[in-house]
């Protein structure tokens, strides 16, 4: 028996028409240069939107200079002006796409009873007769017109569907059902779709957009549940800035159809890697930091403090997380170590930066992290190398008592040391001054010998409470390695940040040997 494999249909392809550059740019405080909307642009073009709006030419000279510029440069990306039902606003949107390679007009006039009887003062069969001249009046100059009908969600169904039949017949391309208040439901959103692509002559030649505001936070929730209606363009914005409340971000939009694409059934072109990149560079644009908790692009959307969700990510990423941070542009997930951090997680961080502790070491170097975070929010890696330093007495060598000569051409460093296990070490060297003659020393007493890279030694505080600094770069087995030291003396500070390093090197080959004997 002769049998076919076939294979599986592709996810419907959802066009992602980024509106930044113009119903972002209208956020309060977010206005930007023509040169500042040209950056803009090329990074939305790297990122693999589909089209970029790219402002209002009737509006400005600024959006008509914006236009200009962005349409010499980008070539491969369609680029879109914002135009009323106008003649006049048509032929400026024209010249500010003049040399575009691929121009759009979107064209929107407001459709529903409030906006016809207060905005527009206009009857439906004025609205009906606007929609059909302008679109057709465009569609003269460029094959690409959308028309969108403003408000659409608050509009009566069977007029919306006599708007979208005149639109469609006139030459429009693309048809924008707006929730522009930000007052409708998935549910209410997604059945509107449903029944206007499936009644509306002409409907399924064409493509159906959705674009979202978020009053009542649903920006994202509505354009995804437009899209299980049949749309296949979502208009978004980077970090969701626009009007009020702002639009369905781009970001969430992207990622809730990459994640859940097996439920959607439906993909987009764009460049995850390069989402959170984008994202900053739109805020120092603009100037509107990007809040901590905000999904994908916030600075905690990969972050984690809680002990149990800390325990689990260092088991299984899986745990707590939906997709890899890397897979948006983060370099990693973050262990946020603070009140609420557990021991592995604490542990997994001095592993990291070189500490390996046993467990009664381990029960010590917690406990004072513990009482760290009673006084500050977050501890930082320096935090936990000044809990280690500060330890040092009950996690390796420490330093009891040093002389140090300079006579004649040679110095001369004494050390007297307390081994981990509390037995006394004495030891001499020479050396060219006295820091090389201590290191000397130290490496006798403690069996361990550096190269030294670099030393820097400053001083912290004033007046009477001024301490000193020293910082050193060694290197050990072909690895490199940093220790630091703080004392009142300048070369006890310097002794110090030697044994930091040291310690932590003979932790690790303690801890080697150990799991190699249990092995």
């Amino acid at each position: 028996m002769n049998t076919t494999s076939q294979s599986a249909p592709k996810p419907a392809y959802v066009r992602i028409f980024d509106t930044t550059l113009r119903d972002g740019e209208q956020s309060p405080g977010c206005s930007m240069t023509p040169q500042q909307k040209l950056v803009m642009a090329r990074a939305l073009a790297e990122l693999g939107v589909d089209a970029i709006e790219t402002g209002f030419p009737a509006s400005s000279q600024s959006d008509r200079e914006a236009a200009g510029l962005i349409g010499r440069e980008l070539r491969d990306t369609s680029l879109c002006v914002l135009s009323r039902c106008r003649p006049a606003d048509i032929e400026a949107s024209v010249r500010a796409l003049d040399g575009t390679v691929r121009p759009r007009i979107h064209l929107f006039l407001s459709t529903s009873p409030l906006h016809r009887e207060h905005k527009l003062r206009m009857s439906k069969q004025q609205v009906l007769d606007a929609v059909a001249e302008n679109v057709a009046f465009a569609r003269g100059f460029v094959g690409d017109v959308e028309f969108s009908a403003e408000d659409a969600l608050r509009t009566e169904e069977d007029f919306l569907a006599e708007v979208i039949a005149a639109a469609i017949a006139a030459g429009a391309g693309t048809i924008n059902l707006p929730d522009t208040v930000g007052y409708t439901t998935p549910n209410e959103i997604r059945g509107l779709f449903q029944r206007m692509i499936a009644n509306v002559p002409g409907a399924r030649d064409v493509v159906f957009s959705t674009h979202c505001h978020n009053d009542l936070g649903l920006a994202v929730a509505n354009s995804l549940a437009a899209i299980e209606g049949g749309a296949r363009q979502v208009e978004c914005a980077v970090n969701g800035i626009g009007e009020r409340a702002g639009n369905c971000a781009l970001e969430e939009v992207v990622m809730a159809l990459k994640v859940r694409g097996a439920y959607f059934d439906a993909d987009t072109g764009i460049d995850t890697r390069r989402i959170v990149a984008t994202s900053q560079l739109l805020s120092r644009l603009v100037g509107m930091p990007v809040q901590r908790n905000k999904a994908i692009v916030g600075a905690n959307a990969f972050a984690h403090e809680a002990g149990i969700h800390q325990h689990g990510m260092l088991r299984h990423r899986g745990t707590y997380e939906i997709m890899r941070p890397e897979d948006v542009g983060w370099p990693s997930s973050q262990m946020v170590l603070g009140r609420h951090s557990g021991r592995a997680a604490v542990e997994q961080r001095l592993r990291a930066l070189g500490y390996l502790l046993e467990e009664s070491e381990l029960d010590l170097v917690f406990a004072e992290f513990k009482a760290l975070c009673e006084k500050q929010r977050v501890v930082e890696d320096a935090d936990l190398q000044t809990l280690m330093q500060e330890g040092a007495e009950t996690l390796g060598y420490r330093l009891a008592s040093m002389t140090v000569s300079d006579a004649g051409h040679r110095a001369r460093a004494t050390v007297e040391l307390s081994d981990p296990d509390g037995q006394r070490v004495f030891e001499t060297a020479e050396g060219d001054g006295p820091v090389d003659a201590l290191f000397g020393a130290l490496a006798a007493a403690t069996g361990v010998d550096l190269t030294l890279e670099s030393y820097q030694v400053h001083s912290v505080g004033l007046g009477a409470d001024a301490r000193g600094e020293a910082n050193l770069s060694v290197r050990f087995e072909e690895k490199d390695y940093e220790g630091s030291g703080t004392s009142p003396d300048i070369i006890e500070a310097s002794a110090l940040a030697w044994l930091d390093v040291a310690n932590r090197l003979l932790r690790q080959r303690r801890t080697a040997q150990q799991e190699m004997a249990a092995a």
